[in-house]
């Protein structure tokens, strides 16, 4: 058995165990990528004890890796179509192991952000050049599986993530914890000098105007998201980040219109079916990862229950994700409409969002199943059929960038939404309470005192809004999704691309 990958415009025949190597490097790319972000969290009180630090410096731990890794995602898409998706595969697990090492080894926390930072470049390398291998690499069901499959191990090292840490965190310490990830980035680039080499059939130039306001824009404006839910958020230094990243992002577009080699070919915009699956990916940050991160938190403060147990209580999403993403690529190779299964997986998003309205002091574990299993399965199903179905709209030439913009969106989704949840419910809740500080603490799960009975029922009526909101979000988004997804009755200019060059 073998399969083909386009290398400067030829087919070249590949070894069915070299197919093997490129699936399993990209699966542990997508298993310590989530992991590390998921579990950072838990070695942060360490971290912060061992150096000597505090405050915002402490949590740009989290924040500097999820920016870098966000900005980074387009540009390591072009440069892998234009370079070699191996080759960018092979750099960004170097700069992965280096960084991550060299965070094990800090003097202090400013080295080690510096260092989390180029982990986060690293990882986009790893996350998009490795899609665009699989999408080189692999064709028709046999895609679909390997996408499937990558969205069920993304699944597992995100719900995996803070249980792995914790125990290395508390059994060896949080250097050894990176080290231990370092050596698994050092396993993927070891897997990578097995990959067969794919890239454009016409390799270009690079967009250096288009890098710099793209990079610019985006960071500004996700910097700028990150503090919207602090006292200050509508300070004029953040508005002027926004405005600033709005307008670099302007300019961006404007430079890609005439560049010759773009960073992005905004025909991938024009096609209104690649546009609904970016869309769907987008969407997937608002119905399931603002519940995933953040109602933990409540389970502890109202409910009080420990750590592990409000984990334990978060399998009933967490696990759905796991297994969902390969039911999903079966029933898409088996015929049935990638467009009804996305619908439903949004519909079972919204549903879910609005079935937790149920919330509320002392919920049993038993009224969560229901919602939070539905909204794992959404989440499950449509990160199983979403990657596949848009890399196959896009030709051979494109596949790294479309990675890239896929995985922007996703990255860009989950930062400019969690902010805005949180922003909303510290809104609703110092309108509840009346003070700015104790709402904070609220939120952050600080519930004691005479007054925890209001002050729980603040948090769970705001917790309510914002579900309710979500819910309808959802709603709309899976008709949308919907409409766009309908068959065309005009060859847009990439599907034209895409017929061109499979004739």
């Amino acid at each position: 058995m073998t399969t083909t990958a386009t290398r400067r415009g030829r087919d070249t025949a590949v070894h069915p165990d070299a197919h093997r190597v490129t699936l399993a490097a990209v699966l542990l790319g997508s298993l310590i990528g989530p992991m590390l972000m998921s579990g950072t969290a838990v070695a942060l009180p360490s971290i912060a004890a061992d150096l000597n630090a505090s405050g915002g410096a402490v949590q740009w731990v989290v924040t500097g890796y999820f920016l870098s890794a966000a900005c980074s995602m387009l540009v390591a898409g072009s440069l892998a179509d234009r370079f070699g998706r191996r080759r960018v595969l092979r750099v960004g697990a170097a700069i992965y192991v280096i960084g991550t090492a060299a965070v094990a080894a800090a003097p202090n926390i400013w080295m080690l952000n510096l260092a989390r930072t180029a982990s986060g470049i690293g990882a986009a390398g790893i996350m998009v050049a490795g899609g665009a291998l699989l999408a080189a690499t692999f064709d028709g069901p046999a895609r679909t599986r390997a996408f499937a499959a990558v969205g069920s191990t993304a699944g597992v090292g995100l719900a995996i993530g803070p249980t792995v840490a914790g125990l290395l965190v508390g059994g060896m310490g949080w250097r050894a914890t990176f080290l231990v990830f370092a050596v698994l980035g050092s396993l993927i680039l070891a897997g990578a000098a097995v990959v067969a080499e794919s890239r454009s059939d016409s390799p270009t130039g690079m967009d250096h105007a288009g890098l710099v306001t793209l990079v610019g824009g985006l960071g500004l404006i996700l910097l700028a998201v990150t503090q919207v839910s602090e006292a200050a958020g509508a300070s004029p230094r953040v508005l002027g980040q926004l405005g600033l990243g709005a307008a670099l992002l302007v300019a961006f577009v404007a430079i890609e219109r005439r560049a010759q080699s773009p960073l992005l070919d905004l025909d991938l915009l024009r096609d209104r079916h690649f546009v609904a699956w970016c869309l769907a990916s987008g969407l997937l940050a608002l119905g399931s990862t603002t519940v995933l991160v953040s109602l933990p938190t409540y389970l502890q403060g109202v409910n009080g229950l420990a750590p592990g147990r409000a984990g334990a209580v978060m399998l009933m999403l967490t696990v759905p994700v796991m297994a969902v993403p390969a039911l999903g690529a079966r029933l898409v190779n088996r015929g049935v409409s990638p467009r009804l299964l996305i619908t439903a997986a949004l519909v079972a998003l919204a549903l879910g969002n609005a079935w937790l309205l149920v919330l509320h002091p002392g919920i049993s574990t038993a009224e969560l199943v229901g919602p939070l299993v539905a909204i794992g399965a959404g989440n499950g199903l449509a990160i199983g059929i979403i990657d596949a179905q848009a890399m196959a709209l896009v030709p051979p030439d494109r596949v790294g960038m479309a990675a890239g913009l896929l995985n922007t969106v996703r990255g860009a989704s989950n930062a400019v939404l969690l902010a805005l949840f949180g922003a909303a419910m510290a809104t609703m809740l110092r309108t509840r309470i009346g003070d700015g500080p104790l709402a904070s603490r609220v939120l952050s799960g600080e519930l004691d005192g005479p007054d925890i009975d209001f002050l729980s029922d603040a948090l769970t009526q705001a917790w309510r809004s914002a579900l309710l909101v979500i819910a309808l979000l959802c709603t709309a988004a899976a008709a949308t999704v919907a409409a766009l997804l309908r068959p065309a009755t005009v060859v847009s200019p990439l599907s034209a691309s895409i017929k061109e060059n499979r004739s």
